[in-house]
Order: structure tokens, then C-alpha cells, then sequence
């Protein structure tokens, strides 16, 4: 029976995860465990479990007396985050572009053409989920598996943060693009400048997404 209480709180982590990889729930919005318990056939116990597991990894937060929430990302948490993932991320590129081998050159390339494909559809949630698969395989391809468990938890934190403009769309297309051509290039250094310009790039946006009120300073973060 311990077993099977295993699984099932497994199969709720992953079940939840991929609905929060899918945009399932907007930052902030409230998760309602009844219904999640139904709609996924288990009762309300694997749900928590994976309600704990989630809240471990900084994806949401249970409030006593309350609810479950969304974490809903502000100004700071933004940039915090960018300023951890442009040195880590410089640092996998590094790496990664002494590992690059023909496979995982044509698995980045496709990437890269379904990106283009959602930029010109102006699909952002179609950018995003395309923008994770890109980046995990930088981290696949650094061959460091701590630095790779590091930078997956960082992106997993920053999923709340969706380009929502065309010209967005197509910059970030652009900076994929020359990410991909320095990691071809098989030179260190031109791979960790590229990622480390594209976080550079991203912390400047995030300043003007917040001007456009979508994202909080801190000290205008409303409760859930």
C-alpha cells in the first residue's frame, strides 16, 4: 500500500507540474485541490503531497486558511533571477559548446525553426514552452549535472514570466538564433557571451514589461 501511495503522489507531482509547464493556471490565480483531486481520479492526499513537493521548488505557495496559490512574480524576484541565471547560464554555454555533437546540433536547429514558426503565428505561450525545451538542452549539452539541476529549478521559477509582444517575440527569436551559432562555433567564450547578452537583454525587458503593469515592485504586491 506504501507503494502504491508513492506512485500515486508521483503521478499528482508530474499530472500538476505539467499543467503548470502548459499555463494551465495564471501567477497568482488560486488552485482549487478538490477539484484538481477529481479531474485527476485520486483523492485529496497525493494531491498535497505534490502541493508540498511544488511549494519546495518555489512554484506556489500555500497561505493557512487560505488556499494554494500561484506564486505571482514581481519586479525583484525577476531580476534576481536573471542576475543567478546570466552567470550560470554563461557558465553552461562554456561548457556545452566543448560538448556539442551532430544530434544535439539538429535537435537545437529544429528548435530554433519551431520557434520561428510561433514568433511569426505571435504565439507567446507557444514561445515560452519552446524557449524551456531550447534552453534544457544547453543545460543537457554542459555536461554538468548539478549546474543542469540548478538552471532547470531557475527556469521553473521564472515560468510566470511570458513575452506578450510581437517585436518581444522576434528578439528573442534573434538571440536564440545567435545563442545556436556560438554553441556551433565550438568556442567557449563566444558561447558564454552570447547567453550572458541574452539574460542582459531579458533583465532590460523585464524593466519594461513593468512599466506596462505586468509585474509588481514589491511594496505593490497585492495578498492572494
Amino acid at each position: 500500500m506504501q507503494i502504491k501511495k508513492e506512485m500515486l503522489s508521483s503521478q499528482a507531482y508530474r499530472a500538476l507540474k505539467e499543467m503548470i509547464a502548459n499555463y494551465r493556471f495564471s501567477p497568482g490565480s488560486r488552485l482549487n485541490v478538490e477539484e484538481l483531486a477529481k479531474e485527476l481520479g485520486v483523492s485529496r492526499t497525493p494531491i498535497w503531497e505534490a502541493v508540498r513537493r511544488l511549494e519546495q521548488e518555489g512554484l506556489i505557495t500555500n497561505i493557512p486558511n487560505r488556499g494554494v496559490f500561484m506564486v505571482e512574480m514581481t519586479l525583484p524576484m525577476a531580476l534576481h533571477l536573471y542576475q543567478v541565471r546570466e552567470v550560470l547560464e554563461g557558465l553552461a554555454g562554456r561548457l556545452a559548446a566543448a560538448n556539442m555533437d551532430g544530434g544535439m546540433i539538429r535537435k537545437m536547429e529544429k528548435c530554433i525553426e519551431a520557434l520561428r514558426k510561433v514568433v511569426e503565428a505571435g504565439d507567446p505561450i507557444g514561445y515560452s514552452k519552446l524557449d524551456f525545451t531550447f534552453h534544457a538542452m544547453i543545460y543537457e549539452a554542459c555536461g554538468n549535472p548539478f549546474l543542469q539541476e540548478i538552471l532547470e529549478s531557475i527556469k521553473n521559477k521564472m515560468r510566470p514570466l511570458v513575452p506578450l509582444s510581437k517585436p518581444t517575440l522576434s528578439r528573442g527569436y534573434e538571440e536564440h538564433k545567435r545563442i545556436l551559432e556560438a554553441l556551433k562555433s565550438g568556442d567557449p567564450e563566444k558561447a558564454e557571451k552570447a547567453l550572458q547578452q541574452h539574460n542582459r537583454g531579458m533583465q532590460a525587458q523585464i524593466r519594461r514589461v513593468m512599466n506596462e503593469g505586468l509585474l509588481k515592485p514589491d511594496n505593490q504586491r497585492e495578498a492572494p
